[in-house]
This record gives C-alpha cells, sequence and structure tokens, in this order.
C-alpha cells in the first residue's frame, strides 16, 4: 500500500482518483490548490508518491514543482503530473519543470491505477511509467481477501445521473470482469433494455425527470424484466425509510453511499447468485 497525495482543484477528478487508489488499497490525501499541495507534503512524512494537476489556483504546477524540487527531503519524492495539457511539447515542458511523468486526462478508470503504480519507488527499473496501461488487481489479504471473478461476464447497467457516480461502479466492476453499460437517465436506461438483455440493474435513487422508485415499479411491471435483479443506491438522508419502499417494491438490494467498493461486489455477487422467486 503507497502513501499518495493528490493536488487537484477539480472536485470530481479528485474524487475520482481517490476512489480508484483507495479501491486498490492506497492511502490518499487531498489538496484543492497548490499552496495546500506543497503545505501537506512538508507536514507529512512518509509520502510516496504526489499527482499533481498543472493549472492550480494560487499556486500553479510548475511551482509546486520547483518548490518540492527544490526541498531536500521531498525532492526524492516521485512527482506526476495529471493534466489535460495537450499541446506539442507540453509533456516536455512538465518534466523540464521537475515533474518525474506525465499522465493525460480524462484518466481512464480501468487502466489509472496501473499507471500511478508504475511510478512508485517499487516499479521495476527502467519501466515506462507513463505509458505503463495494464490495470492493477487489489491487494489480497488473509483478513481482507479479494472478490472472485464472476465465473461468467454478467451484464449490468448502471443508471445514474451523475457522470462521476457512473464512472466509479465501472471502474469498480469492469476489473472483475462484469461488462458494465452506462445510461445517464431512466428512459435512456428503458431504452437500452428493450434491445439487450442484462443480468443485473444497478441504479441510483435520486434522478432528474424519473427517480429510482418509480424505474423499479415500472420494470417489476414488465413480464420480461420483473425477475431482473435490480439494486438501488442513494445517498439519502432517510436511509431506512427508503430502504423499507425499495425492499417493498421488489430491490434485491438498497445501498447507502459513500459504499466500500468490496462490499459493492459483494452485494453485487450475492444478487446475481440468489435465484428470483
Amino acid at each position: 500500500m503507497a502513501r499518495i497525495l493528490i493536488v487537484e482543484d477539480n472536485p470530481d477528478n479528485l474524487a475520482l482518483m481517490r476512489y480508484l487508489l483507495q479501491s486498490f488499497g492506497h492511502d490518499t490525501l487531498a489538496a484543492q490548490d497548490g499552496e495546500e499541495g506543497v503545505a501537506q507534503a512538508e507536514a507529512e512524512t512518509g509520502l510516496d508518491l504526489i499527482l499533481c494537476d498543472v493549472h492550480l489556483p494560487n499556486m500553479d504546477g510548475y511551482a509546486v514543482a520547483q518548490w518540492l524540487k527544490a526541498h531536500p527531503r521531498l525532492r526524492q519524492i516521485p512527482l506526476v503530473a495529471v493534466t489535460a495539457l495537450a499541446m506539442v511539447g507540453d509533456r516536455e515542458r512538465v518534466l523540464a519543470a521537475g515533474f518525474d511523468g506525465y499522465l493525460a486526462k480524462p484518466i481512464a478508470p480501468r487502466t489509472f491505477v496501473g499507471q500511478v503504480e508504475a511510478f512508485l519507488p517499487a516499479a521495476p527499473a527502467g519501466q515506462d511509467a507513463g505509458l505503463a496501461s495494464a490495470a492493477a488487481k487489489p491487494p489480497a489479504t488473509a483478513s481482507d481477501p479479494r472478490p472472485e471473478m464472476p465465473t461468467e461476464s454478467a451484464r449490468i447497467l448502471v443508471v445514474d445521473d451523475c457522470a462521476t457516480n457512473r464512472s466509479l461502479a465501472e471502474a469498480t466492476l469492469k476489473p472483475f470482469g462484469y461488462r458494465v453499460t452506462l445510461a445517464a437517465r431512466v428512459a435512456e436506461a428503458l431504452e437500452i433494455l428493450a434491445r439487450q438483455p442484462f443480468d443485473l440493474i444497478l441504479s441510483d435513487l435520486q434522478m432528474p425527470d424519473d427517480d429510482g422508485f418509480h424505474f423499479l415499479a415500472t420494470l417489476k411491471a414488465d413480464t420480461r424484466l420483473r425477475r431482473l435483479p435490480f439494486v438501488l443506491i442513494s445517498s439519502s438522508v432517510w436511509g431506512t425509510q427508503d430502504r423499507k419502499r425499495a425492499l417493498a417494491l421488489g430491490a434485491a438490494a438498497f445501498l447507502l453511499r459513500p459504499i466500500d467498493p468490496r462490499r459493492l461486489l459483494a452485494e453485487i455477487s450475492s444478487c446475481l447468485t440468489e435465484t428470483p422467486e
């Protein structure tokens, strides 16, 4: 497990990077501007890696790199730019500023952790970390075993109006062999369901235009889809009430955010193996 500081001012990008790294067993710290980033780096001990955006408020990534590489204790910590810069020469400028590597945005959830881990001090010498593409596997321990890969590639439809939530679900499920399709609205999900079969639906509760309860009721009224396991996930403060209503409508499970990725995997595996009534 590595200790990684992420300096990123975009809340969605920060949440996604933290989620992915924590899902694979890493400890993360966060800063939302350059000044906070250098202050955190100086205050913390045992950092293994720093990920830093280039365009930051108060103190940009270039200034952060200059400060860190001038610091006698922190200069040895690998510093990686994670940025949307795409102009010719940007990579060279980033490396010349003191960064040890460069990862492009938007990040790919499937490969991000593997790319980051290639920069860790334990990575094999000579590896081109910036081009690493294989996704890392979650660490397995005796007390926290890695979830089993499904025996078949179950097809899961994820329905959520929040792009970050969709990315998080996809990043959790795909490494374990699930085939994931994403939909941003209930109407879009119904169109997809009319065209292709699925083994499970993972749906948000609060969505514009239509909510998860009505979506669930609609499917339970359809003779073709009523036996399809339906998992509702929500950030609602009315968790107990919503859970009772969801289960009464026929949901296979009701989950509350934030949820540990391993628990999500376990719940989905359980719903897929249970025989519908």
